[in-house]
């Protein structure tokens, strides 16, 4: 491609990059499920915003271009929740979510607060299932939402992603 992927904290001049990125994105979902009133379908701008302002998001960026995003934010419990990760379609399949994913992991852990990192997706979302197991995440619930959908929910022990990242 001639030009390098870069991974860094997103601005607020980034949010309708996101937004739009994320639109797309999602198409797929909406299809495999029957339904494209999903939240990331439907998410304002201003929404997206607050997102920024309140928690942890990265983007990847192709030059100007930002080609992936993924956010986060950790509770009181210490817990980790990562959200939204997305890649446009023609950056897929080259290591580039695992990446968003290990820098998203390793941002909220900085602050030593994540004790466990948590993420959801759909039960038909086997290339997020896939992707999801190759980093270390294992499913801990399922939860029927209608007949078209069961969000699998997984996670992983922060501390060893620690020792991961450390050896």
């Amino acid at each position: 491609m001639g030009m390098s992927v870069t991974i860094s904290e997103a601005t607020d001049t980034d949010a309708e990059q996101i937004l739009k990125l994320q639109y797309l994105c999602y198409q797929s979902e909406a299809e495999l499920y029957g339904d494209y009133s999903i939240e990331p379908l439907t998410q304002t701008l201003d929404s997206l915003r607050a997102e920024l302002a309140e928690g942890t998001v990265l983007v990847a960026r192709l030059g100007a271009e930002v080609v992936a995003s993924v956010r986060g934010s950790v509770d009181a419990s210490g817990t980790a929740r990562i959200g939204k990760l997305i890649v446009h379609p023609r950056m897929q399949r080259h290591g580039l979510g695992g990446r968003l994913l290990a820098a998203v992991e390793r941002r909220l852990g900085e602050s030593g607060a994540a004790r466990r990192f948590e993420l959801f997706t759909g039960h038909r979302s086997e290339s997020n299932l896939q992707l999801y197991r190759k980093h270390g995440y294992a499913p801990v619930s399922t939860r029927r939402v209608d007949d078209q959908l069961t969000v699998v929910t997984l996670a992983k022990d922060a501390a060893a992603e620690a020792y991961a990242t450390s050896a």
